[in-house]
């Protein structure tokens, strides 16, 4: 398989994405190819720099650099031979497999969404997070942030995304999905989230166990899949990932909230978009770059938006 990388994507570029593209390699040995987009002579030097041999990685090379506060829309007429735009171009063509960035969300949400295209039957594209359980596991929140103001028929489509990938990336076999709410009890909430309830409960193919409240996102062997609307969902990410930052800074040691260092999972996969598009943090160290490559492997492998396409030719609900 092939894999895309932009190298001027994130705040910590290129060192450390430069650092996270050599672990992911020495992980993945040939089982990969990783295609470096960026400035040829300063990848090929900071390979050196950091003794691994440029001649084992494909490097485009990109003239210009799309950078966090670009406009979005506008970088991709105006800034054409960039890593980021390159990237999706070589995505779309067939030439790589995936393509993972933590340079500029927007701009990545826009070459997810208008290059590579929404697969057919999908309202609109999510993004999804793991919310660590109190049984070492994880559990999968959906949508944390690509769109705020979700209608019942898009958090339908939601659960239905997060059902098949609790199935197939994380080896769920029936995946308990909640409906994020006020109160657990069927008649609580506005009337978005009322009527979601409505489509949810007549879901044939769906294992939904009801609302679920705040404190139940933790919860292990109660709920596996979380959907909410886009607004929420990105409170909830933020604050998960709060929690870690407040107990390093107090120098408390605890495993469980070792599980939000967002490190760990590098990552999150664009879900409904015809290819397999991963959008790493901002702030991704090697680490996260790493896990970030090596997620955008695994969905590869799996043939996840495959498995999308055809739950959605076909019909789920």
């Amino acid at each position: 398989m092939n894999i895309g990388i932009d190298i001027m994507g994130g705040d910590f570029a290129p060192d450390e994405i430069i650092k996270g593209v050599i672990s992911a390699k020495n992980v993945c040995g040939k089982d990969a190819n990783l295609y470096l987009f960026g400035p040829e002579s300063l990848i090929r030097s900071k390979l050196i720099e950091y003794n691994s041999i440029p001649d084992e990685y494909f490097i485009v090379n990109c003239s210009d650099t799309l950078e966090m506060g670009d406009d979005p829309v506008k970088s991709f007429s105006e800034k054409t031979d960039s890593g980021m735009v390159k990237g999706f171009e070589y995505l779309k063509n067939n030439t790589i497999d995936g393509f993972a960035s933590a340079g500029n969300t927007g701009a990545m949400m826009v070459g997810a969404t208008k290059i590579t295209g929404v697969i057919n039957g999908i309202l609109r594209p999510c993004i999804s997070s793991y919310y660590p359980n109190n049984n070492g596991g994880k559990n999968l929140v959906l949508d944390v942030g690509l769109n705020a103001d979700a209608k019942p028929e898009n958090i339908l489509q939601y659960a239905v995304l997060g059902d098949l990938y609790a199935k197939h990336i994380m080896g769920i076999d029936n995946p308990k999905i909640g409906l994020l709410n006020i109160g657990q009890e069927k008649s609580k909430g506005n009337t978005n989230a009322k009527s979601s309830y409505q489509l949810l409960e007549n879901a044939q193919n769906l294992n939904f166990i009801g609302n679920i409240e705040g404190g139940d996102l933790y919860k292990a062997n109660y709920v596996d899949v979380i959907v909410t609307d886009g607004f929420t969902g990105n409170i909830v990410l933020k604050q998960a990932e709060s929690f870690y930052h407040i107990l390093a800074e107090r120098n408390i040691k605890d495993s469980y909230f070792d599980n939000y260092n967002y490190e760990n999972y590098g990552g999150t996969p664009v879900l409904g978009i015809n290819k397999t598009v991963v959008v790493g943090h901002g702030k991704s160290n090697s680490i996260a770059i790493k896990n970030m490559i090596l997620l955008t492997r695994e969905i590869i492998k799996s043939q996840f938006t495959e498995k999308i396409t055809k739950a959605f030719e076909y019909g789920t609900n």
